[in-house]
Parts: C-alpha cells; structure tokens; sequence
C-alpha cells in the first residue's frame, strides 16, 4: 500500500481513498465497497447516540468502517469480513489515517454476537453469490479483460450459499430487539424480516434505513 503520495484529506472523495488501496481493489471499488456519502449518509442514522456500536456485515476492505469513524468519532464501527487479505487491508488503512473507532475481524457473519451491537450496516456482500462473472467485466491497466463480478477466486459461489446467508441473516436480525436500527444498500428486502420498518431512503432508493418495531 503506497502512502507517500497520500493528501492531507483521506476523505477528500472517493478517488482520493481509493488511491492508497492495492490496484485489484481499486478497481473493484465502484461495484464492492460503499462510496463515502453513502457511508457518511447511512452513519448518520446508525451512530445517532455516542457510544453506539455499529456492525458492518462483509466488510471488505473497511470502506464503510473507515469513514463512517471519521465522521462520527463519538461511535465505534466494527467489520466482519470473511478474507484475510481484505481484513489486513482495512488494519493497514485504519493505521494511515489515524482512526481509533473502526475495528475489523477476520470470520464469517455466522460466528458472531450480533448482542453487541445496536445498529447494523449492510451493503449486500452476499450478491456475488448471483453475479455472472461474465457480465461485470473490466480491463485492467494492462488492458486484459478481468473479473470485477467477485472480489476474488477463493471462495465458494453459489445461489444456494446466497440462500443460506440471507435465510440466517434474516433470523438474526428478527431476533434484535425493538429500536435495532438497519441500514441497506442495494439490498433485497428478502434479508430484511417483516418486523422492520423502513423509515426513510435515499440515492433513488439504494439506501435504505429500517427500525425493529
């Protein structure tokens, strides 16, 4: 990760932080990881009260996390991720810009106490289980064309594991009490049970905010 070139404002734009990630995942930024107004946008629901515990379900590499902290300092923002690498990635980024309220896990969603959080943040990370790798293509720097559906070859993709995971997920967050506050982003309502209510929406839609009744 090249810092040297690094401006002053981390959270200047979405070109700005990417640039201090690895090439592979700047490319993948558009279509994998939450731009910054959305992150500062959805925070602003889910961090309204100091000490708040958020919970970002597929973090990647701690975009959400990240700036999420920046903009709300009097919170704590937590990353499950399930790719070491990309866990490694955030840690590396945390540390560049100076961050103390974002923390990030290696593990899956499933081995987790959602008991501590009170907020969960949710940018459909189960989707690459549904994406034709050969619809979502780009070219790289060298001009070859590259997947940009997946993040990476190592893990299982299935429209069965996308079942499972939103079958859990939905369970989980039913069993959250009243005034648990849910944000998605380009998500199904599929993930989200029947005791939620959508209180308002944003970017044509793509953002969504929900209550536990």
């Amino acid at each position: 990760m090249n810092t040297t070139l690094l401006p002053l404002n981390y959270y200047l734009n979405d070109d700005v932080f990417d640039s201090i990630l690895p090439p592979r995942q700047q490319q993948l930024s558009k279509i994998h990881w939450t731009p910054l107004q959305v992150a500062k946008k959805a925070a602003s629901f889910l961090a309204q009260k100091s000490g708040t515990k958020v919970l970002d379900i597929g973090s990647g590499v701690g975009k959400f996390c990240l700036a999420a902290a920046h903009y709300f300092p009097n919170a704590e923002f937590y990353g499950i991720e399930q790719r070491k690498d990309l866990v490694e990635i955030a840690k590396k980024a945390k540390n560049i810009s100076e961050i103390s309220n974002a923390y990030f896990k290696h593990g899956n969603f499933t081995q987790i106490n959602f008991n501590d959080y009170k907020s969960i943040y949710f940018y459909n990370s189960f989707f690459e289980n549904l994406i034709d790798k050969e619809v979502l293509c780009d070219f790289n720097n060298s001009g070859d064309l590259i997947d940009i559906a997946h993040i990476d070859d190592l893990l299982e993709y299935s429209p069965s594991l996308y079942n499972y995971y939103s079958n859990y997920l939905q369970k989980v967050l039913d069993n959250r009490p009243s005034g648990t506050r849910l944000v998605t982003f380009h998500g199904s309502e599929f993930e989200v049970p029947y005791s939620y209510r959508m209180v308002e929406h944003h970017f044509e839609k793509s953002l969504r905010f929900w209550v536990r009744k």
